[in-house]
């Protein structure tokens, strides 16, 4: 089941600037492992499914993941081979706005290698250049 909001006041969004460094969501909260993002950019719905299928496929029930991103944006699409004009397309996909420096997943319960070769499977499926960090880290 891919993430979307229940219900959001406008179905078509702007692109928008994708700039800056985050500030919220910089630290680790939960896990003692995460991935941060390092690089600014979008993280479609599909791409964290992906992902949280991957790391409940490795962990096999033991420890615990958490997903700091949300897929809020909407974006539009108009047709193969159809001329410029007539309007915004239809919505085709949702993604997370991830700025660099957010941790997007963070993971706990298990060892260090472990969770860097679940994590390293994790950044595979992200369209963000990521690294691991641990929870004592800065930077």
């Amino acid at each position: 089941m891919l993430l979307m909001p229940k219900r959001v006041k406008y179905r078509k969004m702007q692109k928008g600037k994708s700039r800056g460094i985050a500030v919220k969501g910089s630290q680790m909260h939960f896990g003692e492992y995460g991935l941060k993002a390092l690089e600014n950019g979008f993280i479609p719905a599909r791409q964290i499914e992906a992902s949280r299928v991957v790391v409940a496929r490795k962990l096999r029930g033991s420890g615990k993941l958490w997903i700091n991103a949300f897929p809020h944006k909407s974006i539009t699409k108009k047709p193969a081979e159809v001329r410029m004009g007539k309007g915004k397309g239809d919505l085709d996909h949702w993604t997370a706005v991830v700025k660099r420096g957010k941790v997007v997943f963070e993971l706990g319960g298990v060892p260090e290698d472990f969770a860097k070769q679940v994590l390293r499977l994790v950044a595979f499926k992200l369209s963000v250049k990521t690294k691991f960090v641990t929870r004592g880290e800065h930077g």
